[in-house]
């Protein structure tokens, strides 16, 4: 047996089905903090009184946070295990969901906000490096699938979060239970995941044939500002594209169900877009294509008509899926072994989320210098043209470390 292979390979086939609609229910939990928060922006703005700082330091925190710790999963996995670490991280989101709405005596909202969207980014940027490494490990033949469905429940979980946050508020009248309600199934997953983690143990350090320093790789550079650009674009979808929408008239109700259909089609080009990109030793083409695509597909959900609002949101979903999608199966596709997919993971989503913040960052503070979005739709424009360039270098057929 392969010094990687984890529990759950030794297991039998039992298990190791059940590990996959873990992994999957995981992924279902990974975006609902953002866009849940995005569909009631309006709504919390005004009945909790937040400053301007505070709406731009909620938007770009958590995608912040998914850099900061991202470098330290493989080392926490290394030490209890990658299934200990994801239930730790399970339960931290869990908490962070219900802190989130929570009204503080004499403070109001406002710590609750910051301390659990900061738990939330904590937990979910475990989750997100250590996701791809065990795919690598326990699923080496169904990479394409396994890729697919994880990263389709990822933005799935976008969608939910955009489609029935709104509904809930308009149920119940209040932004906080709304909120509330999503730590409902990260608290689920958590039970149902806790099982395979007890059993787990840490896997047997590597062969030093494995052991790749990520960060002296060219390719894994080229990967890692793949990931940077496309972080940059898609953590902005989540944050803004509801925002951008009501500024265009487009009520709330309206708006929510337009992102969940954009984020549908994010599910269909997540779910096909590994099988596509590992079906050939070469991704450059698509990787440039759907790089393109997310870029045109956010500057005309400005720009463009809105009589065909459905069309562009519609373009840019289906790119953007397709990109998160090939930019994460990047990770399988350039690597020989789990040890190495999970240090190019915490590199490519360190640096990636990192300074892929600074996307959400920069269209909060183009619009509160300009009173539009318009310079934020000529920015996308310019990162997808550069997500286009260096997707073409990341798709060429090699591998970190040779």
């Amino acid at each position: 047996m392969r010094a990687d292979a984890g529990p759950a390979r030794a297991a039998g086939r039992r298990t190791l089905a059940y590990l996959a609609v873990c992994l999957v229910l995981i992924g279902l939990n990974l975006r609902t903090v953002f866009s849940s928060f995005a569909a009631v922006l309006p709504e919390v703005t005004a009945d909790a009184g937040l400053p301007g700082w505070a709406v731009t330091v909620l938007t770009t925190v958590p995608v912040t946070l998914l850099g900061v710790f991202a470098p330290v999963a493989p080392w926490l996995a290394r030490r209890f295990g990658a299934e200990r670490v994801l239930l730790g991280a399970m339960a931290v989101l869990t908490a962070g969901l219900l802190l989130r709405p929570v009204e503080l005596p004499a403070a109001g909202h406002l710590p609750a906000l910051l301390g659990g969207t900061a738990a939330c980014g904590a937990a979910i940027s475990l989750c997100n490096v250590l996701l791809p490494g065990v795919v690598k490990r326990d699923f080496p033949h169904r990479l394409g699938l396994m890729g697919g469905l994880y990263t389709t429940a990822i933005c799935a979980s976008a969608a939910l979060g955009a489609g029935f946050t709104y509904p809930v508020f308009r149920a119940t009248g209040q932004w906080t239970a709304a909120l509330w309600f999503w730590a409902l199934p990260a608290a689920v997953v958590l039970f149902l995941f806790l099982p395979l983690a007890r059993r787990a143990r840490p896997a047997p350090q590597p062969r030093t044939a494995d052991g790749v320093n990520v960060w002296r790789s060219a390719v894994a550079w080229q990967v890692t500002l793949f990931m940077v650009l496309q972080a940059m674009m898609s953590f902005s979808v989540f944050a803004w594209l509801a925002p951008i929408l009501r500024e265009r008239g487009v009520d709330g109700g309206t708006a929510g169900l337009i992102v969940s259909a954009s984020i549908v089609l994010q599910m269909l080009g997540s779910l096909f877009a590994p099988a596509l990109a590992t079906r050939f030793r070469d991704q450059r083409a698509i990787n440039t294509v759907v790089a393109l695509m997310t870029g045109g597909g956010f500057a005309l959900s400005i720009f463009g008509p809105l009589d065909l609002i459905w069309l562009w949101t519609g373009l840019l979903g289906l790119g953007q899926g397709s990109l998160t999608a090939v930019a994460l199966t990047m990770i399988m596709v350039r690597t020989r072994g789990g040890h190495t997919a999970a240090h190019l993971s915490g590199m490519m989503q360190g640096v990636g989320y990192g300074v892929g913040s600074t996307g959400t960052l920069m269209v909060g503070q183009l619009h509160q210098a300009t009173g539009s979005f318009a310079a934020a739709g000529v920015l996308f424009l310019l990162v997808g043209s550069l997500a286009a360039v260096f997707g073409y270098r990341a798709g060429q057929d090699r591998f970190v470390g040779g």
